[in-house]
């Protein structure tokens, strides 16, 4: 896709997605490296298994987010990842042994959550701005009559050049 050249607020936010997908892989290898210490922190041990493919998710997100032309599905596939997390630590706070580490997850989350969401949010609202810039010139013909006129223009001045010769 083709975007505004020197757009401050559009170059912010694709610097914004760029640092959201280094923190995607840096999470993801926490999860997927510390997945047991991790888990026992959040008083879930036994959901490790998980959180490592948490984990892959998330280093898959940030390398499309970094190699990506366009960010913005890659910021909604975060978004999608972060329901996801929510889900699984919402489902894990009943008899949990470590309420306060969870609810610092499950804050961490949501805090992660709203800042791709208004990074997505944000580069599609420059794409629609972009979008509504440009002036759509297809369907003029250059011709301010029409091109039926110029035609009867051009074999009008050719049947008077016939008729002088």
């Amino acid at each position: 896709m083709e975007y505004e050249l020197q757009n401050p607020r559009r170059e912010r936010l694709e610097r914004t997605a760029i640092g959201l997908g280094w923190f995607s892989i840096a999470l993801g290898a926490t999860e997927l490296v510390f997945g047991e210490p991790l888990a026992r922190a959040l008083g879930m041990p036994r959901r490790a298994g998980v959180l490592r493919l948490f984990g892959v998710r998330e280093i898959a997100t940030g390398i499309g987010l970094l190699a990506a032309r366009d960010r913005q599905p890659w910021l909604w596939g975060r978004v999608a990842g972060d329901g996801l997390d929510l889900a699984f630590l919402a489902a894990n706070v009943d008899g949990n042994p470590r309420p306060v580490g969870i609810a610092t997850a499950i804050g961490a989350v949501v805090g992660a959550t709203a800042m791709d969401a208004l990074t997505a949010q944000g580069l599609a609202g420059c794409e629609r701005k972009a979008r509504r810039a440009q002036v759509d010139y297809s369907s003029r013909s250059g011709f301010p009559l029409g091109i039926q006129a110029a035609r009867d223009l051009a074999r009008h001045a050719l049947q008077q050049s016939a008729v002088r010769h």
